[in-house]
């Protein structure tokens, strides 16, 4: 796994083919006795797995090679602890990370049990320590939860604050590193923390920005996506990507430079998928970092992007197709309308404010089963609309 984190240097990398999982040590004893060498060789502090590593495994491999070990669950939960900055992603954070922990305790039972005289075989006072540390763990996680939905109560008034603003949303999606924030501070002067790393970005941010056209659009800089995103952080993160669900217009970011591009934008589009967006809403495609291609890979890629009036060729960087993408994005705001008739019970008067809200009513009328309106409205504000 190829990484950049501060203070830490790659001393070398290796792919291990497994026949045979071994359920104590991942690895077979002669693997093991090869990797503690060049371990001790380069002088190693650190191992990474990329996959996963079970308690067990963690445990047995840290005494045998003589070094901390992280599996990928582990080395990200170290990322985005790293890169949290609002109340809210700390909390998630913390919340994760305590989730993972708490399944870590077997690592620590053998020095439990010497420290405390257990035997091992019968419960003892090992098991009553981690017995405790457990319930430490789920009381912190519960008062974490509490703070965390005190957190998403005072979100959600600021999303109905900003269902008020008739201001479109564009959010910005893709995997992470594949430039979104440095797109995001071109076109805001933002300036939002944007570099080579993993996960430089974990809390959505949200600006104004008024496009050469006139058409005035929130702009939101996401969360980057991962592929086998570990499921501490499923739950955790989904709430950093509710405003993808909101977004008037969808902006796939991709590194088209990353020799696995294609694999990243499927893992993007499963991901959008599982959340529940749909057709429903826009999607521009933009191949970013064009910059750091051939000259003749980026006319080639420029042809055929040519041919789909939603992909365009960019570079955030130099600013190279950024004006036409933009220009679609405006064309994709002024989506197709469509007239229908509702009829909403007196007990639903929260839908009919939100139709004026939105500006959409033509006409409307009450009567003895209810509000009685004709609407002219998107699909994407219909979609929305049933969701209330």
């Amino acid at each position: 796994m190829a990484v950049a984190l501060p203070d830490l240097e790659v001393a070398g990398s290796e792919v291990v083919p497994l026949n045979k999982v071994h359920p104590g040590t991942l690895f077979g004893s002669g693997k093991i006795e090869e990797l503690k060498a060049r371990i001790k060789a380069a002088g190693a502090g650190l191992v990474l797995v990329d996959g996963p590593v079970s308690p067990v495994q963690q445990r047995n491999l840290e005494r045998a090679l003589e070094t901390k070990l992280l599996d990928r669950t582990g080395l990200i939960l170290e990322i985005f602890s790293d890169r949290a900055r609002t109340r809210e992603g700390v909390l998630q954070v913390e919340m994760a990370h305590l989730s993972y922990q708490r399944t870590r305790l077997v690592r620590a039972w053998t020095h439990l049990e010497r420290q405390r005289g257990g035997l091992g075989f019968v419960g003892g006072p090992g098991e009553t320590q981690i017995e405790a540390d457990r319930r430490a763990i789920d009381e912190q996680l519960n008062r974490l939860r509490k703070q965390l939905d005190k957190v998403v109560k005072t979100r959600k008034l600021h999303r109905a604050a900003r269902a008020k603003v008739p201001f479109p949303i564009v959010a910005l999606v893709g995997y992470t590193n594949a430039g979104k924030s440095t797109l995001f501070n071109r076109l805001t002067g933002a300036q939002v923390m944007a570099k080579d790393m993993l996960f430089a970005t974990l809390d959505p941010t949200m600006r104004k920005v008024e496009l050469e056209t006139g058409d005035e659009v929130i702009l939101s800089d996401t969360v980057g996506f991962i592929s086998d995103l570990p499921t501490q952080l499923v739950a955790a993160f989904r709430a950093t990507l509710e405003e993808v669900l909101e977004a008037d217009v969808i902006v796939h970011v991709r590194d088209i430079s990353h020799p696995e591009t294609e694999s990243q934008r499927a893992q993007v589009m499963t991901i959008l998928s599982d959340m529940g967006v749909t057709e429903a809403t826009p999607l521009i495609e933009v191949w970013n970092k064009g910059d750091l291609l051939d000259i003749e890979v980026a006319d080639a890629l420029e042809a055929r992007a040519d041919r789909d009036p939603d992909i365009f060729l960019t570079s955030a960087v130099t600013g190279r197709g950024l004006r036409p993408m933009l220009e679609r994005v405006s064309e994709r705001l002024s989506a197709p309308r469509t007239t229908e008739d509702l009829v909403l019970p007196y007990a639903q008067a929260r839908k009919r404010a939100w139709l004026h809200e939105e500006g959409i009513v033509e006409a409307e009328r009450t009567d003895d089963d209810g509000y009685h309106l004709r609407v002219n409205w998107t699909a994407r504000q219909k979609a929305r609309f049933e969701r209330l």
